[in-house]
């Protein structure tokens, strides 16, 4: 693999004062490298059992939950553009209504007995994952006057250990609320966010059942899909 850094803008920083909660979150002290250990050097250690209804958040309940079905696709790939497979991909997200299956989410609106909102799935060999769920809405939230998140669905993906794990997001074009939205807007460069944004894909779709994005994600290089946190060159936030 040929290694190319990312162009700076790409990442938010972990300091974000439009993003209020980073002030707490934001650490203060320079990161502490830890050796790394068996653990960390081998693997692979993520390709344990995934049930069909991990990918398909439709059906593991008893019910159908409310919304507009959607399939959510994509590849993991690397910075030459090389599919990345056996990668845990992992996804959690609000309902239809904009709240999450949380205690913590206090948001009036109503919880769907029949959406849970969290699915799992591991990459083929050529890198692609899919998953089938119930667009999101978006949900107000308490960082600034009026502020509403927009749609988004929240993505980990896990290398060959626990210590390998990239977070990010994914969000739905056209939302007329990416411009007042501190967490989207985090990342300086704008061609970077939009790299978050999927892509409506009608050949995908499945005709009077789901509309269809499309989300391909880099984990490094030019078109790397922007992360929680920046990466030096070894890989440490």
């Amino acid at each position: 693999m040929t290694y190319r850094p990312a162009a700076d803008g790409t990442h938010p920083p972990l300091l974000s004062p439009g993003y209020r909660s980073t002030g707490l979150r934001a650490p203060s002290q320079a990161p502490v490298v830890l050796p790394q250990r068996l653990t960390e050097v081998t693997g692979p250690a993520l390709t344990g059992p995934v049930g069909p209804s991990d990918a398909d958040l439709t059906t593991q309940h008893a019910g159908e939950p409310i919304g507009q079905r959607i399939v959510v696709f994509g590849r993991v790939l690397d910075s030459d553009g090389r599919a990345v497979p056996d990668s845990l991909v992992e996804i959690w997200q609000a309902n239809a209504a904009g709240r999450y299956a949380h205690a913590r989410d206090d948001w009036p609106a109503p919880l769907d007995p029949n959406f849970t909102g969290g699915g799992r799935v591991i990459t083929g060999s050529d890198g692609s994952y899919r998953f089938t769920t119930i667009k999101p809405g978006a949900y107000p939230w308490g960082n600034h006057h009026n502020a509403w998140r927009p749609a988004h669905i929240h993505l980990s993906l896990f290398g060959r250990a626990f210590t390998q794990r990239l977070v990010t997001q994914m969000y739905f074009p056209d939302d007329p609320l990416f411009a007042q939205d501190p967490i989207f807007n985090s990342v300086p460069d704008e061609k970077a966010r939009l790299r978050m944004v999927s892509t409506f894909d009608l050949d995908a779709t499945r005709p009077d059942w789901a509309l269809a994005y499309r989300f391909d994600i880099v984990l490094r290089g030019g078109d790397q899909t922007p992360f929680e946190a920046p990466h030096d060159e070894e890989g440490h936030a």
